[in-house]
């Protein structure tokens, strides 16, 4: 397979045994790849993100809909697949070995090793799509707010993204 095709499923092979913490956590690494292939700029992919975040259904469908802006339904199948089948054989593997230590001390150790490399992944996500979606300075502070809330408080996500459209509906933003 060559061309964009073989390209894709090449990139998300790869990032797929590279996924811990799911499709999200390698969202600064699929934004470089896509714009250094020269398939779309950092905004163009913060639209498709939060497009794939909107929709309902698995968080790595960002990666389906790279897929389909690069070469259409051939893309997105081909970008799907890679990203899925590698990482579910490898998944499939490592849960057999992990459910038969499951009670050795070097499990534990790396599980909770695990934890803040995810989370730490997943904020760099954040930040990323954060400077290429939202450039001015409002925008950028009302980000760094709400994620100071999250960090800082036990407040549900929807009571944020309420006066975050109560915000820009009374047109503060």
């Amino acid at each position: 397979m060559s061309g964009p095709l073989g390209e894709l499923a090449i990139l998300f092979s790869e990032l797929s045994l590279l996924a811990v913490g799911g499709a999200n956590a390698l969202v600064p690494e699929m934004q470089r790849l896509v714009q250094a292939h020269g398939w779309m700029q950092p905004a163009e992919f913060a639209a498709l993100f939060a497009l794939a975040q909107a929709a309902p259904g698995p968080n790595m469908l960002v990666v389906t809909l790279v897929g389909w802006r690069v070469a259409g339904l051939s893309g997105a199948l081909a970008a799907t697949g890679a990203f899925v089948v590698p990482t579910g054989i490898l998944t499939y593997g490592v849960a057999r070995l992990w459910h038969r230590f499951r009670d050795a001390p070097w499990r534990r150790a790396i599980q909770a090793a695990l934890t803040p490399v995810t989370v730490g992944l997943v904020m760099a996500a954040a930040v990323l799509l954060c400077w290429s979606a939202a450039l001015d300075l409002p925008l950028l502070l009302l980000a760094a707010a709400v994620a100071g809330v999250m960090l800082t408080t036990k407040l549900h996500p929807l009571w944020l993204l309420a006066a975050g459209g109560a915000l820009g509906a009374a047109g503060l933003l």
